[in-house]
């Protein structure tokens, strides 16, 4: 087969290329791993808290000073870092039905919510557990393309008879029109919602979007944020896990809803994981900025070769996710199949669409990472539907990325899992 390009001189031009936002990318590293190493610092974090613990870890110090850490880290009140939150769809319900009660409501003011939230909220899926089956009001409005004047009239249609939780997505989900949020736009929408409902609680779903910018949207109002131990804040090393931070009194709710009232955050073992989340929180900022940097790296190379990239290679980043446009099923499957191919894990496994809980369509998945589901480690994936675009995210290093993009593009251009 013909060759079609020549991957290693892309690569080279958009190194070249991309010096500038690269540079940028390592100033807001710098930033945060300052204020990460200034927390373990002040908590004057030392071997004991790394001893395992049996039983039911009643008042753990260890468990207690890891909390306070990330409270800094995340620049809140309170937060509470636990091996029991299985997946950060887990963290974002426990928030929302800790902080929710029948009668109020809960509205999305970033459209429709990820797939998985979508049957914790109650808009699709029967369960008699949902928010709306146990009596929680949902309104669904997007004020992201709005100005302010139309999103001023929107917000007064909500009733203030009980003060409502506001719900914020920073990151795209499976959209790809949707550009991710920052968190200025995050912070201007928290003090337009405040003017108007001075009473109300906002929740910020923040997966993805952690150290991508230089503060986390509980600096800027959020009185929650929510996400996965094995995205952006584990940097690589937690195994599973999740985290909730914010207002003291609304971690806490959060807490009662996923242990028990009484209980809340006094019990729960980390499973001899203390060490290891510690020292991912550590290296998690210079992580993420690889991770961004090689997200720049692709979108720079495929808009060169006429893909539909979203971001682009020089937009401002506020989440790791890079969306590549395919327009048909195949090529977006032989592109995950291409990227799985390049995975240090599983390299020889043939990823195939499949049903997953939580979404609607069949969901191709690359992701051979060395902790399962990892997406801090490099994986792509993207639902069977229009417009069969690519979320891919991650990149423990950059040259990980720079290896799997040459191998990618190489397997396309030798026929093998062709994409263009």
């Amino acid at each position: 087969m013909k060759k079609l390009f020549d991957a290693t001189e892309l690569i080279a031009e958009a190194e070249k290329s991309l010096a500038c936002a690269r540079a940028e990318m390592d100033e807001i590293a710098f930033v945060n791993q300052k204020r990460v190493l200034e927390a373990f610092h002040k908590h004057r974090l030392c071997e004991e808290y790394f001893v395992e613990k049996t039983g039911y870890g009643i008042n753990d110090k260890a468990r207690e000073v890891i909390d306070e850490i990330f409270a800094d880290v995340f620049q809140a009140e309170a937060c509470a870092v636990r091996m029991q939150l299985v997946s950060g769809t887990h963290a974002l319900a426990c928030a929302l039905f800790g902080n929710l009660k029948q009668g109020q409501s809960l509205v999305s003011v970033t459209g429709a919510p990820y797939d998985t939230l979508q049957e914790v909220i109650g808009i699709t899926g029967e369960s008699t557990g949902s928010l709306k089956a146990l009596g929680v009001n949902y309104v669904e409005i997007d004020l992201i393309a709005q100005d302010e004047k139309a999103r001023r009239s929107e917000l007064e249609k909500i009733a203030k008879s009980a003060s409502p939780v506001f719900y914020i997505q920073k990151s795209r989900g499976y959209s790809f029109d949707r550009q991710s949020l920052s968190n200025q736009q995050i912070s201007e929408l928290i003090k337009l919602m405040r003017a108007i409902h001075p009473g109300c609680k906002v929740l910020v779903d923040n997966c993805y979007g952690e150290f991508v910018e230089e503060c986390e949207p509980t600096a800027l109002g959020a009185d929650l944020v929510a996400g996965s131990l094995i995205k952006n804040p584990g940097g690589g090393l937690a195994i599973s896990g999740g985290y909730i931070a914010g207002k003291k009194a609304c971690v806490e709710a959060a807490l009662d809803r996923l242990t028990a009232p009484g209980i809340g955050g006094h019990l729960g073992l980390l499973y001899n994981q203390n060490r290891l989340l510690l020292q991912g929180l550590f290296v998690a900022p210079g992580i993420v900025s690889q991770a961004v940097q090689g997200a720049q790296l692709i979108a720079y190379v495929f808009e060169k070769l006429g893909m539909e990239v979203s971001p682009g290679p020089f937009d401002k980043r506020s989440d790791i996710i890079q969306a590549i446009r395919f327009g048909k099923a195949e090529p977006l499957i032989n592109f995950c199949r291409a990227i799985q191919r390049f995975s240090p894990v599983n390299s020889h496994v043939l990823p195939e669409p499949s049903s997953m809980p939580g979404y609607q369509h069949q969901v191709i998945m690359a992701g051979g990472t060395f902790v399962s589901g990892s997406t801090i480690e490099l994986s792509a994936d993207g639902p069977i539907r229009p417009p069969y675009a690519a979320y891919l995210q991650g990149g423990l290093s950059l040259m990980h990325v720079k290896c799997t993009l040459a191998g990618a593009l190489e397997a396309s251009n030798s026929g093998q899992f062709p994409f263009f």
